[in-house]
């Protein structure tokens, strides 16, 4: 949020003590704007009263009650105190952990107002998360809806509510509109003062659901304007184009022993049409994991090619990197292009060879990791970038790599596909090219669920595979034993496997701690069938190709996220022959970890998976500055507000377009806003990427 006029340090608030502001920053809340701009996370609806009797209906009791005794159990330090209340229906005990103090304050015979969940435990009504207040002196209780935030160890919820109603009241008045008035009169919107106050104080459901609507709207305007920008930045640059008469796609074509899919060659005529344009290219190309992005990636890069220019192939590690270095070589090389690698761990010698090779214009294609955008590697005529796995890069390297050329193509590839309402925020500045079915002669993959305690007929079953020739992946969490969790790890199960579970088999272990020459070895080995079972963490997530891997056991799956396990799944089912999976899970997973376990027996479509994923975790951070630039969203949802966001993103296209500087007199404010917010991320001006 844009508070500009709210930047005094909390302490500046009365009851804001030394113990309240440090507890405060640790939530990372400094200014009356931090506070401000920390949203309720629930609301205690109190305009109508909820007897202790009603404690079974799920809703939070709120009641007035009489504290007919004080007990204690325990010693020492852990000496608890419990309030014994009663209402009119019922009696009920408050376990008052750390809460000592209640004693005092709430003594025998007083009334007080109780609210919070209730169950019934060891015979007894009893709360151990509760609010309650003293009533004194014929006080009426409190009403209407009160806000419940999201807080800190030692920090109480009325600390936080007084504190917020006071900087409401001394600064509330300061409070500037961000959003143009014609939009807030056209979207029927509350001024930010007022929704600001709504939102934290609501007296109804209605309050509560207008102020919410305003900040949502203002939240995703913002971030559709930036949005909005880089697109037109895009549009009003024109870049000199070579010819490019197809004549290296049809070759390779010619060389394939199989056709691309339709939706392969549509991909395919999408990308060479923007290539022919005035305009850079920035695309995005999605397709669920072994769709054959990789083959279309390549037929734009020839087209770079054939028009006089390189091309730069970008993997997020030297694995998957290497990947694709084998395969494009295998592809390309014949049709007379000129190759190389490059990574951090390429030697001085053959890096300078690179380089000098790069920078007279004797190399076509290069592949390798983020050292190929490294402040000595200089293009002769970069005209494409290809980003595989983008959403492991952030905003900066993109910079780089626009600074490279003279604003090259951009086609970055995903096989975590982006769900509709991610693609209207984080990439709705770029084309997006979809690959949905799946090469010919591939079998789906069989997918079982398995408990921890099933774990040995697993095992039984891979070893039946094993023996008949063909090769097993197994997953886990962590690399070595924690302390911490008690999990299996890639080292320990890596011995037991070997030495017990399948004595006489070769079982290799590849992990990021590895050295890179290790992993190669590793990995060789097992592409290469010398070793027949390979355990590893998620390093094999993305860019292991073998085809004679038949099963893929992940053990622990509950700890995966689900596009982490539907790319693992993706790692078999390469070949022709029959692949399976097998999600090993502990018996009391999370409800979110059966929601993600379901979603993966259910269905292998990625885009299903996707949309799901984005609905068990919520939009939270979708997108960190680790991908394509932050989308920390404090109250907007956009799966449940997609209306507003498509509003939002039609605005902000509009201004964008009608006012290119934003330089109208309505928009003080909005200049002022988009300061803090330049269109290509923090630092990157002028990249467009």
């Amino acid at each position: 949020m844009f508070l500009r006029e709210l930047k005094q340090p909390v302490a500046v608030l009365h009851g804001a003590g030394k113990s309240v502001i440090q507890k405060l920053a640790r939530m990372g809340i400094l200014t009356v704007a931090d506070l401000l701009g920390r949203f309720p996370r629930d609301y205690d609806d109190r305009t109508r009263s909820i007897p202790l009797s009603a404690f079974a209906t799920g809703e939070k009791v709120h009641t007035e009650a009489t504290v007919l005794a004080h007990e204690w159990f325990g010693y020492g330090r852990m000496r608890t105190l419990k309030l014994v209340v009663a209402d009119d229906t019922a009696r009920a005990v408050l376990v008052c952990f750390n809460r000592a103090f209640l004693e005092k304050q709430m003594p025998v015979g007083s009334r007080v107002l109780v609210t919070g969940k209730f169950q019934f435990r060891y015979g007894v009504i009893q709360s151990s998360a509760f609010e309650v207040e003293p009533l004194e002196g014929g006080q009426e209780p409190k009403s209407g809806m009160v806000p419940v935030y999201a807080l800190t160890e030692g920090l109480a919820q009325g600390t936080v509510r007084r504190l917020v109603k006071t900087a409401l009241e001394v600064s509330g008045s300061r409070v500037e509109d961000e959003l143009p008035p014609s939009l807030l009169s056209s979207r029927g919107l509350l001024h930010k003062a007022e929704a600001l106050r709504h939102i934290h104080f609501p007296a109804s459901v209605e309050e509560y659901r207008a102020a919410r609507e305003s900040l949502a709207y203002e939240e995703l305007f913002f971030f559709q304007l930036a949005v909005a920008r880089r697109a037109l930045y895009r549009r009003q640059i024109e870049i000199p184009r070579g010819i490019s008469t197809g004549l290296l796609e049809r070759r390779l074509r010619e060389r394939l022993p199989f056709e691309l899919t339709p939706d392969q060659d549509r991909s395919c005529a999408e990308i060479v049409q923007d290539m022919s344009g005035p305009h850079p290219m920035a695309r995005l190309l999605q397709g669920d994991v072994g769709s054959g992005k990789t083959l279309v990636a390549l037929v734009a890069c020839l087209h770079a090619v054939e028009s006089g220019g390189q091309a730069a192939i970008l993997a997020p590690t030297e694995l998957l990197a290497r990947q694709h270095a084998a395969t494009t070589a295998s592809l390309l090389e014949p049709l007379g292009l000129r190759l190389a690698f490059l990574s951090g761990t390429t030697d001085d010698a053959s890096r300078r060879e690179v380089l000098a090779a790069l920078a007279s214009g004797s190399l076509d294609i290069v592949l390798g990791t983020h050292a190929l955008f490294s402040e000595d590697v200089v293009y002769k005529n970069l005209r494409l970038a290809v980003v595989d796995e983008q959403h492991r890069f952030g905003v900066l390297q993109r910079v780089a790599m626009g600074r490279k050329g003279d604003m090259p193509d951009l086609l970055m590839m995903t096989a975590t596909p982006i769900p509709r309402t991610l693609a209207l925020t984080v990439f709705g500045d770029l084309a997006v090219s979809t690959i949905r079915t799946m090469p010919p002669g591939r079998k789906p993959i069989v997918t079982h669920l398995a408990t921890t305690k099933n774990a040995p007929k697993v095992y039984d079953f891979v070893r039946k595979l094993l023996a008949e020739g063909r090769q097993a992946y197994f997953v886990y969490p962590l690399i070595e034993e924690s302390e911490k969790a008690d999990l299996k790890d890639a080292q320990s199960m890596a011995q037991e496997l070997s030495s017990k579970v399948f004595a006489g088999y070769r079982v290799g272990l590849i992990h990021s701690r590895l050295k890179e020459v290790d992993k190669r070895s590793v990995m060789d080995d097992f592409v290469k069938g010398r070793s027949s079972v390979l355990v590893a963490t998620t390093v094999v997530e993305v860019g292991v190709d073998v085809p004679n891997a038949a099963v893929m056991v992940v053990e622990h799956a509950e700890r995966f996220g689900l596009a982490a396990l539907h790319q693992l799944r993706g790692r078999v089912g390469r070949g022709s022959a029959q692949s399976y999976c097998f999600l090993v899970y502990a018996e009391q997973p999370t409800e979110d970890a059966k929601a993600r376990l379901k979603a993966m027996l259910s269905t292998s479509d990625g885009f299903v998976l996707a949309e799901e994923d984005l609905r068990i975790r919520g939009p939270g951070e979708i997108a960190g500055t680790a991908q394509a630039g932050a989308l920390k969203l404090a109250i907007a949802d956009p799966i449940g507000d997609i209306e507003i966001l498509e509003k939002a993103r039609t605005d902000a296209f509009g201004i964008a377009a009608a006012d290119p500087g934003l330089l109208g007199s309505e928009n003080t404010v909005l200049r002022e806003v988009l300061k803090r917010a330049p269109p290509f991320g923090e630092g990157a001006t002028g990249s467009g990427a």
